[in-house]
């Protein structure tokens, strides 16, 4: 894999990162619950730190860090506020727009280590990628306890 394949998949995974940082923000907003307006803003700042650690691998790649978000990621959000607005916002609706957040960044993740990378990139990938899955588990268990509820 060349560098410029290597910076592609990186700045794809930034992409990702930032569209979960900004989902958990927006999530931390809407929810009710004291705890999981916590839950969410931890996991944002989370994702902002894995975008920095992924835009200073691109750096030392040669490349240009992405700085955003993708399209996907602020359609996705944009989804999540007029479901929010119809359904009031509780908080199970908010775990359940976030869980489907959380598929996406699996999604992502898995494509991006499905390459042959470079050691060190794969290694980190690996890394971020238990903590993307770590993420999306305990939304769903946090959804299903709301469910029940």
């Amino acid at each position: 894999m060349d560098n410029d394949d290597v910076i592609t998949t990186l700045n794809d995974l930034i992409e990702t990162t930032k569209d979960g940082e900004d989902g958990f923000r927006a999530c931390a907003d809407d929810a009710k619950d004291p705890t999981l307006k916590a839950f969410f803003a931890n996991r944002a700042q989370a994702c902002a730190a894995a975008a920095t650690e992924l835009q200073n691998a691109v750096r030392s790649y040669g490349g240009d860090p992405e700085t955003s978000g993708g399209l996907g990621g602020a359609l996705h959000r944009r989804w999540v506020d007029i479901k929010s607005m119809i359904t009031g916002k509780d908080d199970k609706a908010v775990l359940q727009e976030c869980e489907r957040g959380e598929d996406v960044a699996v999604s992502s993740y898995r494509r991006a280590l499905e390459k042959n990378l470079p050691v060190e990139v794969r290694t980190m990938i690996e890394r971020q990628y238990q903590g993307v899955l770590q993420n999306h588990d305990q939304v769903k268990s946090l959804r299903d306890q709301y469910r029940s509820a």
